[in-house]
């Protein structure tokens, strides 16, 4: 990643856009000076801006809310899934910090339901994490934001999309586009958007204005798609309550 990195600065373009932490972070240290147009999961906490208002260097781009929004899937996975007592958070062991988890620990238990965690090295560990997860007895799954897990058509969500189907557990995801192709759940802000929005802070970068004067975006729609098929298909009943608060159910 390094060399590529390194590759990239050498080639001295106008601007850089990456994402998300890993790369990101190598560009960071490959160049101060070509703008970085970025979008990792939180831009503050993963070192890539001083603050959302004044990003203080040469990177800008969105920050996903991801730790807020990981907690507000684990309670709708919780209320997808009435009744069960111990559900799982599958995250990304390169990049996740251990207190978002323990937030997401306490967060379960004051629902008086166990969270077991589960991290994932890369492509490789994702189908055996997934079958650990089922062996020890959780009853849903909770894809914690990563792109190792959730970019709808990569070759990674494939294989996680084949598992869970075999294991047959409920599980929710960061992206409302990965429920509509084939998961039970998905809710965030949608895929194409962040792309879109990420695009128009490049414009900005092409008129002349510095990523130092950039504010660090943040998505501001968010969507909870619901695929019934996918629920009919592991035997799982979601629960009429939450189907009236979706933004679109799959028949």
């Amino acid at each position: 990643m390094t060399e590529r990195a390194t590759a990239l600065v050498n080639a001295a373009p106008d601007a850089i856009v990456a994402g998300p932490t890993l790369p990101l972070r190598a560009l960071q240290a490959a160049t101060r000076t070509i703008p970085l147009v970025g979008m990792t999961e939180d831009m503050v906490a993963d070192g890539m801006a001083a603050s959302l208002a004044r990003p203080g260097g040469n990177i800008t781009g969105i920050s996903l809310l991801s730790p807020e929004l990981d907690g507000k899937r684990q309670e709708i996975l919780i209320e997808a899934v009435p009744g069960a007592r111990r559900i799982a958070a599958m995250f990304d062991a390169r990049g996740t910090p251990s207190f978002r988890l323990q937030a997401l620990q306490q967060a379960a238990q004051a629902r008086s339901v166990e969270l077991s965690v589960f991290g994932v090295n890369g492509p490789e560990e994702i189908a055996s994490a997934i079958d650990a997860a089922k062996a020890s007895g959780v009853e849903a799954l909770n894809f914690l934001a990563s792109p190792l897990f959730s970019l709808p058509g990569t070759r990674n969500n494939s294989i996680v999309m084949e598992r869970i189907a075999i294991v047959r557990l409920p599980a929710i995801f960061q992206f409302p586009e990965t429920a509509e192709a084939g998961a039970l759940a998905g809710y965030g802000p949608r895929f194409a958007d962040l792309y879109r929005q990420r695009a128009r802070m490049v414009v900005k970068v092409f008129r002349g204005a510095s990523p130092l004067d950039i504010p660090v975006e943040q998505p501001t729609q968010f969507e909870l798609v619901i695929n019934l098929k996918a629920a009919k298909a592991i035997g799982h009943e979601i629960p009429s309550g939450l189907l009236l608060r979706a933004d679109k159910v799959i028949d």
